[in-house]
């Protein structure tokens, strides 16, 4: 990866990071899992003395009579204000008690569908990862057939944070699968939930979407030929860029629909887990290397002709943007370099002459 590119991705904020870990490990609370605040309430008994009630006739002169006027209060000592430190702190608020009306958020749409698992960003209507599994065996079948998925919204989010048709209609951008189409061909249903909006982000299309992204996931599916076990975990980045006039960073980036909703990545990233053997099953075997590979792309054009090695970057860089975790679990020992281990080399296929030629069949 160019040295620009690596000092953006490394620019981008701790602060932004842990929104973004909030957004993915939180989930959609049900309303048994919320906190309830416990509401104490102490009544105190104060004795009132008995009274005697007496009927007397009270003459007029007495009733309309001008009235003294009340004797001025007597000064009373000044009230010292109760702070928490006197009181202990107890009793005085409770914060909690928010979660009665409901809890703000933020919160991550997990989706655990048969092709893939991924987290929704409500506030940018895309994901913010989406993760797959590939094998020799599953690209082997091929039962699936892309012309009989369409795009669809998808239910399981909230209507009103939902990435919708609409929202891409005339964008200037593609639809863009996080995890393809053509990873999941054993089976048509999986197929078709790779067409849900949560497992798209508007990607430039001529140049990147149709041509350098296709090669790329095409690389990652000839790594089956080396590892029997691949898994994929894909997501968008917003990067900050240096501003050439005042010379600092800035956060930018498109938002497309019509009231503007839908967040355009400036980058994406995808982190391969090429593992030597199955963890489980028959050969499986739990504590066998792991080759890791980290990549950022940018959202735009790219010459076919590029070295995918210079996309190549640490998994610490990709955790720092995104503020996610991904090998937290796996020990530096099991740990291998993927381009060292594998050719990182695409091979260049006309997929964007395919694609013209699908749509006008259509």
């Amino acid at each position: 990866m160019s040295k620009s590119t690596i000092a953006v991705i490394a620019a981008v904020s701790a602060g932004t990071g842990a929104a973004v870990t909030a957004a993915m490990y939180s989930l959609r609370a049900k309303p048994a899992d919320r906190p309830t605040a416990v509401t104490t309430t102490t009544t105190t008994n104060v004795p009132v003395p008995a009274t005697t009630t007496t009927t007397a006739t009270v003459p007029a002169s007495k009733v309309f009579a001008p009235q003294p006027p009340p004797p001025a209060p007597a000064a009373q000592p000044p009230v010292p204000l109760r702070t928490a430190s006197a009181a202990g702190g107890a009793g005085l608020v409770d914060p909690a008690g928010l979660f009665q009306y409901g809890f703000p958020g933020p919160v991550a749409d997990l989706a655990n569908r048969s092709a893939l698992v991924s987290s929704y960003d409500r506030r940018t209507r895309n994901p913010h990862w989406v993760a797959e599994h590939i094998t020799p065996a599953s690209l082997a079948v091929r039962d699936g057939d892309r012309q009989h998925s369409v795009f669809v919204e998808d239910a399981a989010v909230p209507e009103q944070f939902r990435a919708k048709l609409k929202d891409y209609f005339r964008s200037g951008y593609d639809r863009g699968h996080q995890v393809p189409a053509a990873d999941c061909k054993w089976s048509q249903d999986a197929m078709n939930e790779t067409f849900f909006l949560t497992n798209m982000c508007p990607q430039v299309g001529e140049g990147f979407n149709r041509d350098y992204w296709a090669h790329f996931e095409d690389f990652c599916r000839r790594l089956t030929a080396r590892y029997p076990s691949v898994r994929i975990v894909t997501g968008p980045l917003y990067l900050p860029k240096r501003d050439p006039v005042d010379n600092k960073w800035y956060v930018k980036y498109e938002m497309i629909g019509s009231p503007p909703a839908v967040a355009v990545p400036t980058h994406f990233y995808k982190v391969i887990y090429a593992e030597t053997a199955p963890p489980t099953g028959p050969g499986g075997n739990p504590t066998a290397p792991v080759a890791l590979g980290a990549f950022v792309l940018p959202n735009a054009p790219i010459p076919n002709d590029k070295p995918l090695t210079d996309f190549e970057v640490p998994l610490e860089m990709v955790e720092r943007a995104s503020g996610l975790e991904f090998a937290s679990k796996l020990p530096v020992q099991r740990r291998r370099r993927l381009c060292a281990e594998a050719s990182c080399a695409l091979v260049i296929k006309d997929y964007s002459d395919r694609q013209k030629a699908f749509a006008k069949k259509k």
